[in-house]
């Protein structure tokens, strides 16, 4: 197998691998709170929402650590350990206790972390500049295509149900728990590509035999130098303005396309940001302002159009589009960008996504619809300008032959 071919089965077996963790971990946060909601007539006490307050507050605080457990035990090992905790987190619900489902959650807090940091970490050194836009569209196609097999899953098998069985849970349980270890086990298939022409690879580091007998000072090397970079991009320019763009966000055929795209990427999450838009305007228009206060049994408020299903589900699509503009390029910009550093960059990136998230999470819940699409629109106008302006300083150095990696 051929250098190039060797990296790019490595994408797809990363994809893959994701695919299926992800199928079995996203299907079971979907269905969570109404398993629980079925659990709390019992001894069971818990709540979906804590649960994943906990997981955004660990995930957040580890990603200042993640770089240097990626450095030390490498992206492979990395993620198959981080697999094993996910699986851990979905087995919990096949026989749930309190005290088991909110440790679990913070185990996946710390798990997530890595996982992601470790992700960005492979693929970049499976990419060079010519395949970073291509192996992010594979990997986010694949990854996004989880999303459509486990619900659909859900939906057949427990179509119309609000109350879940014991029978029923511990049934699909047990099953996303095998389907997240098959995902799991796959993350060995990934094989070490070829130093020559991989970001981030340095081309004259042929003494094995040395950094095998120097192994644990060159860990705790690795360690400490891994944990310094990412306070010291944290406030570099381009990360600052990247992290505008990254606060936005929280995939695709515009990865696919972007390998002979002579426009670069600014096209693309301009696309992004115009879809965005125009969903967001249909929401405002579709739904009821209280709709994201509103109790459970609904409210008696209007839209400014009779609500309807098939405007909704046309929103979906189009928010899943621009969703797969932006990461997928912002993916393909920080492997370009940070290719010595990939590490570090993407546990920053992972740290700012996860913080917004966890802000908007606590705010959905008292903030008015209306009050919510504007927050959306400010940030994704600010992010989207941000990631013009890296684009084009880096296009700039390009341009004049220097270095994209030097900025």
């Amino acid at each position: 197998m051929s250098p190039e071919s060797k990296k790019l089965f490595n994408i797809i077996i990363l994809g893959v691998a994701f695919m299926f963790m992800f199928t079995a971990f996203q299907t079971c946060g979907n269905v969570a709170q109404t398993v629980i909601r079925s659990l709390n007539s019992t001894d069971f006490h818990g709540s979906g929402y804590t649960s994943m307050a906990i997981i955004y507050g660990v995930f957040s605080a580890s990603n200042l650590i993640t770089p240097s457990v990626v450095a030390i035990v490498g992206p492979q090992l990395s993620m198959f350990a981080s697999g094993l905790f996910y699986s851990m987190y979905i087995a919990v619900f096949i026989q749930p206790f309190p005290w088991s489902f909110y440790t679990a959650s913070v185990f996946i807090g710390i798990a997530a972390a890595v996982l992601w940091t470790a992700q960005g970490n492979c693929l970049t050194i499976n990419s060079d500049e010519h395949t970073i836009g291509r192996n992010s569209g594979i990997f986010w196609a694949l990854l996004q295509s989880s999303l459509f097999f486990g619900n659909l899953y859900i939906y057949f098998a427990w179509q119309g149900k609000t109350q879940i069985s014991e029978s029923d849970r511990r049934t699909v349980f047990i099953a996303l728990t095998v389907i997240s270890l098959v995902g799991t086990v796959l993350f060995f298939l990934i094989r070490k590509p070829d130093s020559e022409n991989v970001l981030g690879e340095d081309e004259s580091s042929d003494d094995q035999d040395m950094e095998v007998n120097e192994s644990a000072q060159n860990n705790l090397t690795k360690a400490v130098d891994a944990f310094k970079k990412s306070f010291k991009l944290c406030v570099t320019k381009e990360m600052l303005l990247l992290s505008i763009t990254t606060a936005y966000t929280g995939g695709s055929l515009f990865g696919l396309l972007s390998k002979n795209n002579r426009f670069g990427r600014n096209p693309v999450v301009l696309l992004g940001i115009l879809v965005h838009f125009i969903a967001f305007y249909l929401i405002f228009l579709n739904m009821p302002g209280d709709a994201p206060i509103a109790p459970v049994k609904g409210t008696d408020s209007s839209a400014y159009i009779k609500s309807s299903k098939e405007v909704a589900i046309l929103c979906s699509f189009l928010l899943g589009l621009g969703d797969s503009c932006f990461n997928t390029q912002l993916l393909s910009i920080l492997g370009f960008l940070y290719s010595e550093d990939s590490a570090p960059a993407f546990a920053i990136f992972k740290f700012v996504q996860s913080i917004c998230a966890a802000v908007a999470f606590f705010y959905s819940n008292y903030l008015l619809l209306h009050w919510q699409l504007l927050v959306m629109v400010i940030f994704g106008f600010f992010g989207t300008i941000s990631f013009f302006t890296v684009e084009w300083e880096a296009a700039a150095f390009v341009a004049r032959g220097s270095d994209y990696r030097s900025i």
